[in-house]
């Protein structure tokens, strides 16, 4: 934009200008640079400065737009929150409610248990009665023909009254000591076979303990196969051992007997020690060691002196 400005007032200027100067070959435009350059920079700050206030409403705007976008926001997220609580306590009344279904149905269930166990109780009981009903008649049906006749025998002997149920009652009072008896014998039964299941018990126990006696003997038996041959192979290396040993001071032995003789031979001397004597056999050639030794040793002492003869 600084291009048609320049133009415009050079333009200007030479309009303005008396003729004569116009004429002047060295006064053009760039006689005066600072003053378009001034306009110029004036010009390009009121286009920055209009850049500016334009940007400046734009920001505005797009401020004004994220405070109502912001409000919104919140708005809504109070709106949110809001549900979030009311979306809570319908979920507390459901669990309340369902955790109250569920008891009641609890309590049914175990009523309906309840009720169901009674049934099958009254019922094995009215079965258990009609039973009994019908071995009554049974029996009934059975006795029945005794009553007729002991109606017939009250009829033409009543003076034998007494005398039936006397015997009756005495038949009554054997099978009640039957029945004792027998419920006796049945409970000295029940102590047998008691005692008997605990024998058989005690002696699995028994055989279990037995059982585990013998394992852990053979164990030990095992343990002491180990520790024998362990000692038994000690015993043969401690043999070889002795034996190396013996062997060894045999040898000594015949070592310092050949010695002996030796020196005993250089002495000129019948060996006068036992042949078993290793340690008088040994000092007699520690001594002629070390005599010969000292005899060596004055050897070079005398030779000198012999020289200065």
């Amino acid at each position: 934009m600084a291009v048609p400005w320049e133009k415009y007032f050079r333009q200007a200027l030479k309009e303005k200008l008396p003729i004569p100067y116009r004429k002047i070959p060295g006064l053009n435009a760039d006689h005066f640079p600072p003053v378009l350059r001034l306009l110029e920079k004036r010009e390009e700050l009121a286009d920055a400065d209009r850049g500016l206030r334009a940007q400046k409403e734009v920001f505005q705007a797009t401020m004004a737009a994220l405070k109502q976008r912001r409000e919104q926001l919140e708005k809504k997220e109070q709106e949110l929150k809001g549900s979030f609580v009311s979306f809570d306590k319908f979920l507390q009344d459901t669990e309340a409610q369902r955790s109250c279904a569920l008891r009641r149905e609890a309590e049914e269930r175990h009523r309906a248990r309840r009720q169901e166990a009674q049934a099958l109780r009254l019922r094995a009981q009215l079965e258990e009665l009609q039973r009994e009903r019908v071995r009554l008649q049974r029996r009934l049906e059975r006795l029945e023909p005794c009553a007729r006749l002991l109606e017939q025998v009250l009829e033409q002997r009543p003076q034998e009254l007494p005398e039936l149920v006397a015997r009756f009652d005495a038949l009554a009072d054997t099978q009640g000591a039957l029945r004792l008896t027998e419920r006796q014998r049945l409970g000295e039964l029940e102590e047998a076979r008691v005692r008997l299941q605990r024998l058989r018990d005690t002696w699995q126990d028994e055989l279990l303990r037995q059982g585990q006696r013998r394992a852990q003997l053979l164990e030990r038996l095992e343990a002491a196969r180990e520790r024998t041959l362990h000692w038994e192979s000690k015993w043969v290396q401690i043999q070889n051992t002795a034996a190396e040993k013996t062997l060894r001071l045999g040898r000594t032995r015949m070592s310092a007997l050949n010695l002996f003789q030796l020196v005993c031979q250089h002495q000129r001397k019948p060996p006068a020690l036992d042949i078993e004597d290793t340690e008088g056999q040994l000092e007699q050639v520690k001594r002629f060691i070390l005599d010969l030794s000292a005899m060596l040793a004055s050897l070079p002492q005398a030779q000198p002196t012999a020289a200065a003869r």
